[in-house]
């Protein structure tokens, strides 16, 4: 996860503990741990590959994919807003929903990130785009929570429409530069922003009246 904002907590307070948003952060770290002992044989094999897709071993990799990182900064972020946005988000969706949320839109952030490079043989890892929907959620949840924020040396309390939309904002410059050849990164920002659009719209979707 990437950003100019670094979030500390939150100001909405939650009625019972987050046990999906914790055993998440658990399975992640320990699936982590274990992908160290033969880290690139298992990055190739469980990380997904867009042109592969849409083979049945690739469908299974846009699953197993969510729970590998490239290293301890990559998991450490994901985790982070895993656990800042998510036990909120847990909170009112009920534990059973919020899991749909979370694997859903990490595959939903998989098949936007397939779109725009269906040909590439790199792998792509990681939370950040189950995280990104869960962000989504929450923006459209909380869009006035006071976020405790850092921004070089300053620290404060900021909105949370601010901070997260500042977030996809620059997820957005970046995925629409490199679609246009500017610049090469290992950061998949098309699965961020897809990631995120998902649960954006589910969010919208569930806040309609009956």
């Amino acid at each position: 996860m990437k950003g100019q904002f670094f979030p500390y907590g939150d100001s909405i307070k939650t009625r019972d503990f987050p046990i999906v948003t914790v055993s998440l952060i658990l399975i992640n770290v320990l699936v982590f741990l274990a992908s160290l002992s033969d880290f690139e044989n298992i990055i190739y094999t469980l990380g997904f590959t867009p042109y592969y897709f849409p083979s049945l071993y690739a469908v299974i990799t846009v699953f197993t994919s969510m729970f590998l990182h490239a290293g301890f900064d990559h998991i450490f972020g994901n985790m982070w807003y895993l656990w800042i946005f998510g036990d909120n988000v847990e909170d009112r969706l009920g534990r059973l929903r919020f899991l749909f949320l979370y694997v859903v839109s990490g595959a939903a952030a998989a098949l936007v990130q397939y779109a725009t490079d269906p040909s590439s043989t790199t792998p792509s890892i990681g939370a950040s785009g189950a995280v990104s929907g869960i962000l989504g959620f929450y923006m459209v949840l909380f869009p006035q929570a006071r976020i405790t924020t850092s921004a070089g040396y300053w620290v404060g309390q900021t909105p949370a429409w601010l901070v997260i939309g500042f977030w996809f904002l620059i997820q957005l410059f970046f995925g629409v530069a490199t679609l246009a050849g500017y610049g090469g990164s290992n950061v998949a920002f098309w699965a961020h922003i897809g990631g995120f659009a998902f649960g954006y719209l589910a969010a919208k979707l569930a806040k309609k009246p009956r």
